[in-house]
């Protein structure tokens, strides 16, 4: 019997069109394993799902997706999904909780304090502003000098009262893919301008801005340190409670070691997307991707029973 798949794309958050791109891209590949597939634009929790769906295949970014709340809504109507669960998406998107857990289990990660809307950051500049529970860089402002923390406070606070500073780490941006127990090869990425925002990361929706970024995978690193690298990553995974797959984010510095700033649990997977990069370069094409994240979905949902 075919399986009946909804894929579950868009959303009401930031990173809608991303998640439009992944949704049709993972419906592409799926119909490609003669499965029957479903697309669904999710607006906000009052979507309808088709009779007699076998799974949910979570293609919504950030807010709503990766949050908990679209898991949270599958169970309570008894759909089966994939990726990780509620409280385990919950904790990974939320960066504070993020931080917590990543102290609890000596994961290296920079400095970091939370502060509210009118307070001021005790962490030395140069800092990194961040509202906790967005994704994709939204909000993200790097504060070098004493003149542009105002306005930094100010655009994180758009999205957020509570608000995560955390000392800035120049070095090597990379990003580690994994799939269950497996650290994938790490990409070293070398964005166009600037960090690795938003513009850099889907450079196809906005052509005009002149984003974009170099990836390097697998990395240019010794074998030593890669292994190390991998590890951590992994560390960091297990530390926020994670089974299925994702994306961790790790500076490099020029001297020490390496330190991680964050995961995400449902990573883009378009045409621009790293997930997808990291799996070919270890034989993983996208199609059988999209399949060993369901085989991964179900196997932790067997094991929640």
């Amino acid at each position: 019997m075919n399986e009946r798949i909804a894929v579950l794309m868009g959303g009401p958050g930031s990173e809608r069109n991303v998640s439009m791109a992944t949704g049709h891209g993972v419906a592409k590949a799926l119909r490609s394993l003669g499965k029957e597939v479903i697309e669904v634009d999710v607006r906000d929790e009052s979507f309808e799902l088709p009779k007699n769906v076998d799974l949910a295949f979570i293609a919504i970014h950030g807010t709503f997706g990766e949050d908990g709340q679209v898991q949270q809504i599958l169970e309570n109507r008894g759909i089966a999904y994939t990726g990780d669960g509620v409280e385990e998406s919950r904790t990974t998107f939320d960066k504070i909780r993020s931080k917590e857990k990543f102290r609890e289990h000596s994961v290296a990660t920079p400095e970091w304090e939370v502060i509210h809307q009118g307070e001021r950051p005790t962490i030395p500049l140069p800092i990194v502003v961040k509202p906790p529970r967005e994704g994709s860089t939204v909000g993200v402002v790097i504060v070098k000098t004493a003149s542009d923390l105002e306005s930094a406070i100010a655009e994180a606070a758009k999205y957020d009262q509570e608000l995560l500073i955390e000392k800035f780490v120049p070095g090597r941006e990379l990003t580690i893919g994994i799939l269950g127990d497996l650290a994938l090869p790490i990409i070293e990425i070398i964005p166009k301008g600037g960090f690795y925002d938003f513009n850099n990361k889907y450079p196809f929706l906005n052509p005009q801005a002149g984003g974009g970024a170099t990836h390097v995978c697998p990395a240019k690193i010794d074998a030593p340190t890669t292994k190390q690298i991998q590890q951590l990553a992994l560390k960091a995974y297990r530390a926020l409670g994670l089974k299925v797959y994702s994306r961790v984010d790790v500076i490099l510095p020029e001297k020490g070691d390496a330190t991680v700033l964050e995961a995400n649990t449902i990573p883009g997977m378009t045409e621009a997307s790293l997930l997808p990069e990291a799996a070919a370069a270890a034989g993983i094409g996208y199609v059988d991707l999209c399949q060993r994240i369901i085989d991964l979905s179900r196997a932790r949902m067997e094991r929640a029973k």
